[in-house]
């Protein structure tokens, strides 16, 4: 009996990431064809994928310049439209942008001794500008959510980490359980 809920257990494993991942992408594709009307499941999701492709390329244009800083400016004026918008393209930039911003992993001493420490991002090197100097931010994203917190904390008890963000992300969202991020050679 054992043996058979051991079996069990690995299938679970086995079988619960695989269907949630097809359900998902199946959500996905079926919502964005139902969207543009489209008969043929998973064609709204490529059209989608296309039409961003196209929008990134006129985006790196000269011209493009000039109508996203109107823009910016005309959505910024409206209060709920310029905190939406604002903030989604901040976010957005940090992760994917010109501006990445989880681009430096570091570990940060949480106590005085460094016996309590934990895994983080800095966002801003300097802030100064907030009148503290010898601060920087750190963002510290939270285990199996899309959420995090920002904290300040002395330059001294941060340490930089010579890893791949991306794997060291994956590494704290997943709450630690996967691989151990490699170092950079």
């Amino acid at each position: 009996m054992n043996r058979a809920f051991t079996y069990f257990l690995r299938g679970l494993v086995l079988t619960v990431p695989l269907v949630l991942t097809v359900a998902v992408c199946w959500i996905v594709f079926t919502r964005i064809d139902g969207w543009l009307g489209l008969p043929i499941p998973g064609v709204g999701f490529v059209v989608t994928i296309v039409a961003i492709t196209i929008v990134g390329f006129v985006g790196s244009t000269f011209i493009w310049g000039q109508v996203e800083r109107q823009m910016d400016d005309l959505l910024n004026r409206l209060p709920f439209v310029r905190l939406l918008y604002s903030s989604t393209k901040d976010l957005l930039n940090a992760f994917v942008g010109e501006k990445r911003r989880f681009d430096a992993p570091v570990l940060v001493a949480l106590s005085a001794d460094g016996a309590v420490r934990t895994f983080g991002f800095i966002t801003q090197p300097s802030l100064e500008l907030l009148g503290l100097p010898g601060d920087v931010a750190v963002y510290f994203p939270q285990s199996y959510n899309f959420a995090g917190q920002l904290v300040v904390v002395p330059r001294d008890r941060v340490t930089r980490l010579e890893a791949v963000s991306s794997d060291v992300l994956a590494f704290v969202v997943s709450g630690g359980v996967t691989d151990v991020p490699v170092a950079r050679t």
